[in-house]
């Protein structure tokens, strides 16, 4: 039987009218591991991002506009009606389930995997809605699950890290006692991660653990599968004052606290933990104290990743060297060789860990989905024609990178041209700004926005997310978009040490799609009378295709920004490379 209708069939026998399926695990990260991918499993949509909601004779699934496109696709054929948020007339779930349930309707799902900001949304916008927040059915109809993730923890030390445990200990305490809070629960597994400078693979490309941490003025307590925990951790640990349980303790445990003041940052905590605690507890929603600590790259911080994106850079160049060179040729090339070249290619560069995210290798009309995954069904053959975008990055112990560069493998039309260019145009005017102390990404993005606005297109997504150090490649709370979208929580001021994206694009379905990224560090521009001055330096080095450029688009401080930052991308690269590389990469970077 269809596994929809298997629930569906569920929900009559319970009495119950709908079923929730989130894209979370219990700390609501942003990836997963294949344990938690019940929506995809159900649904077959594979993107990050997603709502799956089962009626008793209908399903619908929500995605926002990154995967308008993938969603069409991977849903067609299906009995499942694609959402497309954010466009005008789409109802949020809780309208769509205000108007699609009655009085006495009940909505059921699993709150360990809920997350608590999701369910209390509901509950507030949602007049009389009843829940039940202790239903899974996933577990009765999902064969062969994968099994939960295991991995061991190993320990990023204070020469890549830049800072001790017992200061960002130190750190959270203080926090705690401006908000007058007795504990501290930490749900977010990069936090956790960021604060014990410890990495793992629990989750496929993002280096982290499933665990949870309760924190008081005395205590830290790490629940953990402690089986992943060797005898060099366990050491660690234990000098650094930190008390192991069982990761499957932790509900049991939150039974324990009565009266106390807990600091929980509701994004973050699933529904069944803030449950465990709220009826008994004053509970203090307010961000991780390490959301921003972490987000503030220190130092030697920024020193490493610095480093690694000159390795990046280096696997980069020489897989796009691989690539314009060849193509004319009658080498098979396809989207799946590129992709497997390129991870080879940043293997190979010291203290590689892993890719930081599956990478999206898009020629031509495949460009046009902003998160395409190529398979062995989908695999294109390149042609000396058209665009090839590459989305990629890697993490290496001294940083995370994210780099896209769209590729020109032959002859481009005029439109492709003035697309690439307007691309361009926005990548550098926001690389270029100047701010006073104080303001926002969505005070911004026009800024990068603007030069693809007057062309009457727009891109359905942020135009830049915070980077992680050796964590996710998507980092709160900075980035930069037009609109503020509560759920991604990407609009904090900008503070020296924040490291942002900057990747504006074009993308037309069917056709092809255009992107340009670069990461940048948040720097001081300098104080006046006027107030303090902040900026961005680029810290991603790479060619930008020249083969796509029609230099009379560019007025002269745009050639003068992209010549300058062309001679540093070959001063910072060249000596990695071998002679016809080097000499490959002076007309890539030549002045214009």
């Amino acid at each position: 039987m269809d596994k929809i209708r298997e629930i569906q069939k569920k929900l009559v026998q319970a009495e119950l009218d709908a079923y929730i399926i989130s894209t979370s695990d219990e700390h609501n990260s942003e990836y997963l591991s294949d344990y938690y991918k019940a929506r995809a499993y159900l649904s077959g949509f594979t993107g990050s991002a997603g709502t799956l909601v089962i009626l008793r004779k209908k399903s619908f699934l929500w995605t926002d506009g990154r995967y308008h496109i993938q969603a069409s696709k991977q849903l067609e054929g299906k009995n499942i009606n694609l959402m497309r948020q954010g466009l005008p007339g789409v109802p949020t779930i809780e309208e769509f389930l205000a108007s699609n349930l009655n009085e006495e309707g009940i909505v059921a799902f699993d709150g360990k995997v809920t997350p608590t900001s999701f369910v209390l949304k509901l509950l507030e916008r949602v007049p009389n809605i009843k829940i039940n927040p202790n239903v899974d059915f996933i577990s009765d109809i999902w064969e062969d699950r994968p099994h939960l993730p295991f991995s061991f923890l190993y320990k990023l030390e204070e020469f890549f890290a830049g800072k001790g445990f017992k200061d960002k200990l130190q750190g959270v305490k203080e926090k705690m006692i401006e908000y007058q809070a007795d504990i501290h629960i930490i749900s977010s597994l990069e936090d956790q991660a960021w604060l014990y400078n410890l990495r793992a693979n629990d989750i496929p490309h993002t280096p982290v653990f499933l665990a949870f941490t309760i924190i008081d003025q005395e205590n830290c307590h790490l629940f953990i599968e402690t089986k992943k925990i060797d005898k060099i951790i366990e050491k660690y640990l234990k000098e650094n004052g930190v008390m192991t349980h069982e990761y499957n303790d932790f509900y049991s445990y939150l039974t324990t606290l009565e009266n106390k003041s807990i600091l929980l940052d509701f994004n973050k905590a699933n529904y069944t933990l803030y449950s465990l605690l709220n009826s008994k507890n004053t509970l203090i929603n307010k961000p991780d104290p390490t959301l921003l600590m972490k987000a503030i790259k220190n130092e030697v911080e920024i020193e490493n990743t610095i480093h690694a994106h000159i390795k990046d850079g280096v696997a980069f160049t020489k897989l796009m060297y691989y690539v314009k060179t060849n193509i004319q040729e009658e080498a098979s090339i396809s989207e799946l060789s590129v992709q497997n070249r390129l991870q080879k290619l940043r293997q190979a560069q010291e203290s590689f860990v892993d890719i930081s995210f599956n990478t999206i290798c898009a020629y031509k009309d495949h460009g046009a989905m902003m998160h395409y995954s190529a398979t062995t069904e989908s695999n294109y053959t390149l042609e000396p024609n058209d665009f090839l975008l590459i989305d990629s990055g890697g993490h290496y112990l001294d940083g995370t990178t994210d780099i896209t560069r769209t590729l020109a493998l032959g002859e481009l039309t005029d439109m492709q041209r003035l697309h690439f260019a307007t691309v361009l145009k926005s990548v550098i005017a926001l690389s270029e700004a100047v701010f006073l102390k104080g303001v926002k990404g969505i005070n911004l993005d026009i800024l990068a926005r603007g030069p693809i606005w007057k062309q009457l297109i727009d891109y359905k997504c942020g135009t830049g997310h915070g980077v992680g150090f050796l964590l996710s490649v998507h980092e709160a709370p900075n980035g930069f978009r037009w609109q503020i979208v509560p759920e991604r929580n990407d609009s904090a001021e900008f503070v020296p040490g924040m490291i942002t994206t900057n990747e504006p694009g074009i993308y037309l379905e069917n056709k092809y799609g255009i992107r340009i990224e670069n990461e940048m560090v948040c720097v001081s521009k300098g104080k006046s009378e006027f107030g303090e001055f902040l900026g961005f330096e680029t810290i991603t080095y790479a060619p930008i295709d020249l083969d796509a450029i029609d230099v009379n688009l560019l007025n002269e401080e745009e050639r003068n920004w992209l010549n300058q930052y062309h001679k540093k991308v070959y001063k910072l690269i060249s000596p990695y490379l071998e002679e016809e590389e080097k000499e490959w990469l002076k007309k890539y970077t030549k002045e214009i």
